[in-house]
């Protein structure tokens, strides 16, 4: 779109918000374009900034256009406030996911974080061969233990204080990269946990790797026999077609519903901050509670779920 010599700044921004708010919708049509479905949030507050200085501009058509892009933006954002399930008193069990960061040196921290949410089950993500050596103190509180340790920022480990059983390394679509699939012997009775680390979408040939490895977890799911739940960095918000697609085709639900708002990445950028760290379930799983941890050092917010077993 061309701008005249006299349009000014402000209806410039209403145009480039408007297009932001738009091109997400085409991600499938390029890699870039997905990239724009991440920040619904962060463009509505934009708007209501922008809205704020063209109501004292007196600009109050443009206050109304922004309005409009404002409102559908939050039509995203707002179904994450409704339906938590009805409190009741029933036995939990606690879920933790950690993208520790493979270059990350604040095991403090980690161990810190892991000893003040006492999971019952702890998905950690980047892995390396360090970071192995200083999670064997938590060997006595969590006995049993599923992992692939790599020296990349793609090793794997599942840690529980309950049994498992029919354990796997996996390998799901076509980057190569490990991914777990376990049975854990609960006290309610038995899930299928499966935690997988996809690709960043960083630049087309890493974005196609990530959508294949979307693409196929739905089998992965469907294949399970019991409650599954599905942990992991996926490196793709809910607003992408991609996870979309995913919740669609597996039957899994977001278990940030009714919760709000939690975004987990970057963890120095509050702004930009956007949910990528992703707890699913199936409609078996009735979470709780659903938060977001502190910061341990990453560039990673753990996640944190307290569900039960219908």
């Amino acid at each position: 779109m061309k701008f005249g010599k006299k349009t000014d700044w402000l209806t410039r921004l209403v145009v480039y918000i408007t297009l932001a708010s738009l091109l997400g919708f085409f991600g499938r049509v390029f890699w870039v374009l997905d990239l724009f479905a991440h920040f619904r949030v962060q463009y509505f507050q934009i708007c209501l900034v922008l809205i704020l200085v063209a109501l004292w501009k007196r600009r109050n058509k443009l206050a109304a256009a922004l309005a409009v892009v404002a409102c559908f933006n939050y039509a995203f954002i707002l179904p994450f406030y409704f339906g938590k399930t009805a409190a009741e008193q029933v036995p939990t069990v606690r879920a933790m996911l950690m993208n520790i960061n493979a270059s990350n040196g604040n095991t403090e921290q980690v161990l810190k974080a892991i000893q003040t949410a006492a999971p019952d089950l702890l998905l950690l993500e980047e892995v390396t061969t360090k970071w192995s050596e200083h999670l064997t103190v938590l060997d006595a509180k969590y006995p049993y233990r599923v992992a692939e340790v790599r020296d990349d920022c793609f090793g794997i480990m599942l840690l529980s204080k309950y049994p498992l059983s029919h354990s796997s390394v996996t390998y799901i679509g076509t980057a190569g990269h490990p991914s777990i699939v376990t049975t854990v012997h609960l006290p309610q009775g038995e899930i299928s946990v499966i935690g997988t680390h996809p690709l960043p979408p960083a630049g087309r040939t890493y974005s196609q790797h990530r959508n294949d490895q979307l693409g196929k977890l739905p089998q992965i799911v469907l294949d399970q026999k019991k409650p599954v739940l599905l942990i992991g960095d996926l490196n793709t918000s809910p607003w992408s077609s991609y996870f979309t697609r995913l919740l669609r085709d597996s039957g899994l639900k977001n278990s940030m519903q009714g919760f709000g708002f939690q975004p987990s990445w970057p963890s120095n950028i509050g702004f930009l901050r956007i949910p990528i760290d992703h707890v699913l379930h199936t409609p078996e799983i009735v979470v709780r509670n659903r938060a977001v941890g502190t910061d341990v050092g990453s560039d990673h917010l753990p996640v944190i779920v307290d569900f039960s077993c219908r």
